[in-house]
């Protein structure tokens, strides 16, 4: 299963969250599960419901300890026997859009 996942804090009085998301980051890469940070939202590939779920909670209560609220935005794929589709997925839609010429 894909968890694609955005938290962060609000309420703190301030623009940048950078180092609050990064507490939450930490814990994903903590995890083990393969991961993926974008500038929007934070993947994780995991076996089951329950471990990805255990990993979202954890990086949530990290931005908790640093924020009086905390704004989450979740998006799952829940597909039961697939693995490595963190990469797959991508993989899939390149060799969809074929080589690209040199845009000289």
């Amino acid at each position: 299963m894909l968890v694609a996942f955005s938290v962060a804090p609000s309420g703190g009085g301030s623009d940048s969250v950078g180092d609050v998301v990064a507490e939450a980051v930490r814990v994903v890469r903590e995890s083990g599960l393969p991961n993926e940070t974008t500038s929007m939202f934070t993947t994780i590939e995991a076996p089951t419901w329950d471990e990805a779920m255990e990993v979202v909670k954890r990086a949530v209560e990290a931005v908790a300890a640093r924020a009086p609220r905390v704004s989450l935005v979740l998006k799952a794929d829940i597909r039961p026997g697939w693995t490595g589709q963190l990469q797959a997925k991508v993989e899939r839609v390149e060799r969809a859009l074929g080589p690209v010429a040199d845009e000289g």
